[in-house]
């Protein structure tokens, strides 16, 4: 793997990476980070996939423009909670306090406090979705995991371990409690057949609704930087 750039204003940065898999050179924008990254087959040189991405120049610097920025979360900014905007502000005593269009942050480390109240409410309604759903098939997990994953929302072992990405926290109440119940369903259909899909509506009611907001709006929620 090597860092390159396309010259330009402002020069794009470029990871070039090669695959042994890979039968042409693949050009990929993450839609989390703004990475953008070209896959090449043994046997390319650098060269080559730098002509490559020149020839690209236009369609990537439209797909960056089109990215919403990066937002770092300090005073003054917005931040989602359980769907709703809230203006952090500096706040009194020692505990982040959540009002209806308000967070109230004690002065110090404002980003690292506001992690780490997001992630202990994550654990709290999560864990309580999970209890709900996990009662009404009669089994239970084994413990649940909270981190900041980009490929996917939640997953469930083998052994009954649920894992959720924390910043579920920041989307509607009832995505969270969607992820919940899909990854619940795993419990009894370590699948997606139809049965998984049947007792995952059985639990939670209709979701496409909720699926298809993780997929078109979900990845927002990571360009909020805790830096």
């Amino acid at each position: 793997m090597s860092e390159h750039s396309l010259p330009g204003t402002p020069d794009v940065p470029l990871t070039l990476r090669r695959s042994g898999r890979a039968r042409r050179i693949t050009l990929r924008i993450s839609q989390l980070d703004g990475r953008v990254t070209l896959t090449l087959p043994n046997g390319v040189g650098e060269r080559e996939a730098m002509a490559f991405a020149q020839s690209k120049e236009d369609w990537i610097r439209g797909h960056l423009a089109k990215r919403p920025e990066d937002q770092p979360v300090e005073l003054g900014a917005s931040l989602p909670v359980e769907g709703r905007m809230r203006v952090i502000s500096p706040g009194p005593g020692r505990r982040v306090v959540l009002e209806a269009d308000q967070l109230l942050v004690p002065s110090g480390a404002v980003n690292a406090r506001l992690k780490s109240w997001l992630k202990t409410l994550a654990r709290e309604r999560l864990a309580e979705a999970a209890d709900t759903y996990a009662a009404m098939i009669g089994r239970s997990y084994t413990r649940i995991t909270l981190r900041d994953t980009r490929s996917r929302w939640g997953s469930c072992t083998s052994d009954g371990g649920l894992m959720f990405s924390w910043r579920l926290v920041m989307a509607a109440p009832e995505v969270l409690r969607y992820v919940a119940a899909h990854e619940v369903a795993h419990l009894v259909e370590m699948n997606h057949s139809p049965a998984f899909w049947t007792l995952v509506e059985e639990l939670y009611g209709p979701y496409e609704v909720q699926r298809r907001w993780l997929r078109t709006d979900g990845n927002a929620l990571h360009r909020y930087r805790f830096a």
